[in-house]
């Protein structure tokens, strides 16, 4: 099931680059609920979305 690509999604090129670190199992395994370069984009956007604008924080 394919789902709607969003600006904010990693591209190849990043996801080649980290996939190597995230698979600990198979892609097909009967655990994954969601393919996991869906998950990665889901945490990169909560990353983003609670991590403060630099320009925006105190100075200390």
């Amino acid at each position: 099931m394919s789902r709607k690509r969003y600006p904010s999604d990693v591209s190849d090129g990043e996801w080649g680059f980290v996939a190597p670190y995230l698979t600990l199992m198979r892609e097909d395994a009967p655990q994954r609920g969601y393919a996991l370069r869906d998950v990665f984009n889901g945490l990169r956007r909560v990353v983003r979305a609670y991590t403060p604008d630099p320009g925006r924080t105190p100075s200390l």
